[in-house]
C-alpha cells in the first residue's frame, strides 16, 4: 500500500519522499516546490532549510506551521533540470485560509534553492 504525497501526487516515494530524505535532489523548481510544501506538510525543517538560498534563509528556526491541506501549481516558467532560474506559482492551502505565491527559484552548483517570492 502506498503513503500520498502530500504535494497531491499519489506515492510519497515516487514523488518526495527521496528529497524529504536527502536521499536525492530535486531536478527541477517545480519538484523543489512540491517537496517544499510536503516539507511544511509533514514538519521537515531539515529539508526547507537545505532548500532554501543561503542569501535569504531565516536565521532562527523555520516554522513548519500547521493544517497544510493541499497543493495547487497554477504556473511554471522555466526551472528545468538545465536552467538556472524557476518561477512556481501555486496556490497552498492551510487551515487559516489560502497562500497564493510566485516564488522564485536559482539554481546553484546542481541544487534547486528557494529564493524568494515575488
Amino acid at each position: 500500500m502506498t503513503t500520498p504525497c502530500p504535494c497531491g501526487n499519489p506515492d510519497l516515494e515516487r514523488c518526495c519522499g527521496p528529497y524529504l530524505s536527502a536521499a536525492a535532489l530535486p531536478p527541477t523548481a517545480e519538484a523543489t516546490m512540491r517537496s517544499r510544501y510536503s516539507a511544511f506538510a509533514t514538519g521537515n525543517a531539515d529539508h526547507l532549510w537545505r532548500t532554501w538560498h543561503p542569501r535569504t534563509r531565516p536565521d532562527g528556526p523555520i516554522d513548519t506551521g500547521a493544517g497544510w491541506l493541499g497543493l495547487e501549481i497554477l504556473d511554471v516558467v522555466a526551472g528545468g533540470e538545465y536552467e538556472t532560474t524557476g518561477v512556481v506559482e501555486f496556490i497552498a492551502r492551510n487551515a487559516d485560509g489560502d497562500l497564493h505565491e510566485r516564488s522564485r527559484f536559482e539554481r546553484r552548483a546542481g541544487r534547486w534553492f528557494y529564493l524568494d517570492a515575488e
